[in-house]
């Protein structure tokens, strides 16, 4: 059995990465990738409990017209007061906090894979949810009617104002800044589900686990075969772990995708370097 549910997370993966940036279900999307990582795992009891939240959710008597602070209310109250959902503060480093499947069993997890089940919830009762780029933590636009408010699922779904977002960007390890336009600016379904798996490989990558690292970059293909720095993610682990004719595949993949001069020349002088450590 658990060969045909990696074989259907697969499939619908790389459906995914056929697709458009947005339009695809991103509740599947992340769903096929936590399954990929565990076929063994049915979705049934998953998708019932989804089902759950979405009829929950449905009950919603709010203003007419509506506006989305108390939409955003609306959706704080069902995922995090009624179902219990928050952001996992003491075990933030745990791998599981970006698996799907383990959030949903722990109620616990990272922005990203919370905000996936919001941006999910609210679309399907018809508003329009977005993930935003802000840096280190992922955050969520509610928009109905050109009024938005910003959803911060970590800590319980509060709304956030510019003072909140000044005082995070100021608080994030690294960045000595102020906050800039393009930090709530919005990302695409396929950006959310990158940013998932950015959190597992950075992980691996933090425990020197190259073959699992490798692993998370191949689900990441999948779903983004156009993307060029993956394949140079590719190339690097696969020569790490000894795999130097995968790396040369990837390293020419990158190539024909990335035409700036700079990446051509250190691109091919890697190549030039591993074929010879072949021949």
């Amino acid at each position: 059995m658990s060969g045909k549910n990696e074989e259907k997370a697969r499939n619908a993966l790389i459906q995914i990465g056929k697709s458009a940036d947005n339009g695809f279900d991103l509740l599947t999307g992340a769903f096929s990738l936590a399954s990929l990582n565990r076929p063994d795992i049915s979705l049934e009891g998953y998708e019932d409990h989804i089902a759950q939240i979405e009829y929950s959710a449905a009950s919603f008597n709010g203003e007419n017209p509506l506006n989305p602070s108390n939409a955003a209310c609306h959706l704080r109250k069902i995922m995090a007061v009624k179902y219990l959902y928050t952001g996992d503060i003491s075990t933030y480093e745990d791998l599981r906090n970006a698996d799907l499947l383990w959030v949903i069993d722990r109620r616990r997890g990272l922005p990203v894979a919370l905000g996936i089940l919001y941006i999910h919830v609210g679309r399907q009762l018809g508003w329009q949810l977005e993930g935003l780029s802000f840096p280190g933590h992922f955050l969520v636009r509610l928009d109905i009617n050109g009024n938005r408010v910003i959803i911060d699922p970590f800590a319980g779904g509060r709304t956030l104002i510019a003072h909140d977002l000044r005082e995070m960007i100021k608080a994030i390890p690294g960045i000595n800044r102020e906050l800039q336009a393009g930090d709530y600016s919005a990302i695409s379904d396929r950006e959310i589900l990158l940013r998932l798996q950015n959190n597992i490989q950075f992980r691996y990558m933090q425990m020197r686990n190259g073959t699992a690292a490798l692993k998370t970059v191949e689900s990441m293909i999948l779903i983004a075969p156009k993307v060029p720095n993956l394949w140079w993610d590719l190339a690097m682990l696969n020569a790490q772990l000894g795999k130097l004719c995968a790396a040369c595949n990837a390293l020419e993949k990158f190539m024909d995708m990335d035409a700036s001069k700079k990446n051509q020349l250190r691109a091919k002088a890697l190549l030039k370097k591993i074929q010879t450590s072949i021949n």
